[in-house]
C-alpha cells in the first residue's frame, strides 16, 4: 500500500528544527521525505496541513504483558501516539514460567498485569511467550525485557535467600537463554518479591551476561523514598562493575520529607555520566504512582510467594506485626503508608465483583466502608482478592516532574496498569507532556520532546530502524495537532482518550485516521537478536 502524508510540518526525531515536507510510505517503510507530489499514485493521502508529523512514540515502561494476549489492540496506547512498547517490567512478568510455578506466579503477577483463566499459560520461556504473541497478532510493536524475578523463580524458587553458586550459574544460563531469544535487556523490581531478595552481587553477575548483548538493565530501584541515594549508588555500582547500560524505571522522589534530596539525586546522575557509565531513565508526567496494593506490606510478608502471603494475612498475630512494621518502618524499605499515607493510597482494581465497591476509595475510606480499621480492611481485601489488587498513591510535586522531564537522561513512559479504574497515565502520558509541559508550561521545546519520545529510547534500547523519520525506516508515524493535543483523563475519571492525536501509522498501516480508530493488527513482535 502506498500512502502520502502531505502538507505537514515534520519533526523527525533528531531534535533538529521542524521543516515543511510531505512523507511517502510504500508498504511498511518510509519511501521519501520532501517535496513529494500527490500525482494520484497513492492509495491514501493524509492531509496534515497545520499538523505535526513525527515518529511513532515509544513507551519504554508498559504493563500490557497479559492484556496483549487477550485483547492485542491496546487502543489506549495507540490513541496517544504510541507505536512501540516495552514489556517485561519490574522483574515480574509472563516469562520464563516453568509449569510447576504457574499457579503461584499468576497470583504474584495479578496485581500488576491482571489474570486470566482462559489463557494457555504453558509457553514456559520468553521464546514461547513471544511466539504466542506473534501467533495471536499484535496491534502495535511489542518488545520484551527478561524479568529478574522470573529468572530467580526458575532457578531457585520463591524463597528469601541467596542463591548457591550452582543456582547463580543457573540464573546466568537462563538470562543468556532469554537474551538469545530476543529480550532487549533485564528488568528488576527491587521492592517486589522475589527480586527484593537479591543482593548487589547477584545483580552484577546477571548484568554481566546482559552486557555481552549490549542489553539494558532496567531497574525499579530498592528505594524511591528515604534511602533513594543509597539505592541509586547501588544501581550505579552495578553498571560500573558489569558494564551494562543502566535505565532507571519511572524515576521519581517519594514523600514530602525527602523532596530536598533531588539535587543530590541529579548529582549522582552527573557523576555517573562523567565516569562513563551509560545511564538513562523514563518518567510518567504525574505526581502519583500506581502499582499492586501488596507493595504496602513489609517484605517478609511475601517470603515464599503469594500463597505464603495469603496464609500470613489470615493470621491475626502476623497482621499485628505487619501493622507495627508499617507504622514504624524498616530501614531500607520503601513504606508506602509512610510516604503517601492511608488517605492518599487508592484502590484501582480488584479481581472479583464482591469488592468492586472499593474501586476508587482510599485505604482510609475502605476502612470506613467496611467498618474496620484501615489496616485490617486492606488486609481483608488482599486476602479476599488473592493479592490481585491495584492501587494509586500520591507522593510527589510538580516542580520535580519538570526537573526530571528536562534532564538529558529522560524519556517519556506510561507505566500504566490496565485493569479497573487505572491511573490516567494509561491514556494520557504522551499527550500530557505535549500539551501541558510543552505548550502550556513551555518547559521543553517540541523538537527536544519528540526526540525524548522517539529516537532517544530507540537508541537506548536498540530498536532498529525506528524512532526517526528517514527513508528506509519502518513507517511508524504519528500526526498530531500541537495547538490542541492534551490528555483528558483524571484520577476521578481516568478512562478518557486524549485529544489532538489525529493519525497513527504502524509499519505502514493506518491504525488511527482523523481521530477514528481502525481495529488493525499492524504491529510486529520485536526481538533484539534479529532484524526487526
Amino acid at each position: 500500500m502506498k500512502i502520502l502524508v502531505k502538507n505537514g510540518c515534520i519533526i523527525d526525531g533528531t531534535g533538529q528544527p521542524r521543516f515543511a515536507a510531505s512523507l511517502a510510505i510504500e508498504d511498511e517503510r518510509i519511501a521519501a521525505i520532501g517535496n513529494v507530489l500527490d500525482t494520484g499514485g497513492f492509495d491514501l493521502a493524509i492531509d496534515a496541513t497545520g499538523l505535526i508529523v513525527a515518529p511513532g512514540f515509544i513507551d519504554t515502561h508498559s504493563h500490557s504483558d497479559l492484556a496483549v494476549l487477550i485483547n492485542p489492540y491496546v487502543e489506549a496506547k495507540i490513541r496517544q501516539g504510541v507505536t512501540t512498547e516495552l514489556l517485561g517490567q519490574d522483574g515480574i512478568s509472563m516469562a520464563p514460567l516453568p509449569r510447576r510455578y504457574i499457579s503461584s506466579w499468576r497470583k504474584n503477577l495479578a496485581g500488576l498485569d491482571g489474570d486470566n483463566d482462559e489463557l494457555n499459560w504453558d509457553y514456559e520461556t520468553t521464546d514461547g511467550y513471544l511466539q504466542a504473541m506473534q501467533a495471536n497478532g499484535v496491534g502495535l510493536n511489542e518488545s520484551y525485557l527478561v524479568p529478574h524475578g522470573n529468572i530467580r523463580m526458575e532457578a531457585m524458587g520463591l524463597d528469601n535467600r541467596k542463591p548457591s553458586p550452582e543456582e547463580l550459574a543457573r540464573m546466568r544460563e537462563i538470562t543468556r537463554r532469554e537474551m538469545e531469544a530476543g529480550a532487549f535487556g533485564l528488568s528488576t523490581g527491587l521492592i517486589y518479591m522475589p527480586c527484593a531478595y537479591a543482593d548487589t552481587a547477584e545483580l552484577i553477575e546477571l548484568c554481566k551476561v546482559v552486557a555481552e548483548f549490549d542489553g539494558v538493565f532496567v531497574v525499579h530501584q530498592r528505594s524511591e523514598a528515604d534511602a533513594i541515594l543509597d539505592s541509586m549508588k547501588e544501581v550505579i555500582e552495578i553498571g560500573r562493575k558489569s558494564g551494562v547500560k543502566i535505565h532507571f524505571s519511572h524515576f521519581k522522589l517519594c514523600g514530602r520529607k525527602n523532596w530536598g534530596l533531588i539535587d543530590q539525586m541529579l548529582d549522582l546522575l552527573d557523576s555517573a555520566a562523567a565516569e562513563g557509565i551509560r545511564t538513562s531513565f523514563d518518567q510518567y508526567p504525574y505526581v502519583a504512582g500506581s502499582t499492586m496494593l501488596g507493595a504496602i506490606l513489609p517484605p517478609w510478608a511475601h517470603d515464599g510467594g503469594t500463597d505464603k502471603l495469603l496464609e500470613r494475612l489470615a493470621s491475626p498475630q502476623l497482621r499485628q506485626r505487619m501493622v507495627l512494621d508499617m507504622e514504624q518502618g524498616i530501614p531500607g524499605w520503601d513504606n508506602f503508608v509512610d510516604f503517601a499515607g492511608l488517605d492518599q493510597i487508592f484502590v484501582t482494581s480488584v479481581r472479583t465483583s464482591a469488592n468492586k465497591d472499593l474501586i476508587g476509595k482510599s485505604l482510609l475510606g475502605i476502612g470506613d466502608i467496611r467498618g474496620k480499621n484501615p489496616f485490617d480492611a486492606a488486609f481483608d481485601l488482599l486476602l479476599a482478592e488473592e493479592n490481585a489488587v491495584g492501587m494509586v498513591d500520591f507522593y510527589g510535586t510538580e516542580e520535580h516532574v519538570i526537573r526530571f522531564l528536562t534532564r538529558p537522561e529522560q524519556n517519556v513512559c506510561t507505566d500504566g496498569l490496565l485493569g479497573g479504574r487505572p491511573h490516567p497515565r494509561v491514556f494520557g502520558s504522551f499527550p500530557r507532556v505535549l500539551g501541558k509541559y510543552v505548550r502550556e508550561e513551555k518547559a521543553l521545546t517540541l523538537e527536544s520532546t519528540i526526540r525524548k519520545m522517539t529516537s532517544k529510547p530507540a537508541e537506548v534500547f536498540g530498536f532498529k530502524r525506528r524512532g526517526l523519520l528517514e527513508p528506509g525506516n519502518f513507517a511508524d508515524v504519528v500526526v498530531f495537532n500541537p495547538d490542541t493535543v492534551i490528555d483528558k483523563g483524571t484520577f476521578v475519571d481516568p478512562i478518557q482518550f486524549p485529544v489532538g492525536i489525529e493519525d497513527v501509522l504502524i509499519n505502514g498501516h493506518v491504525v488511527l485516521h482523523s481521530g477514528s480508530y481502525e481495529r488493525t493488527l499492524a504491529g510486529k513482535v520485536l526481538r533484539r537478536s534479529c532484524i526487526q
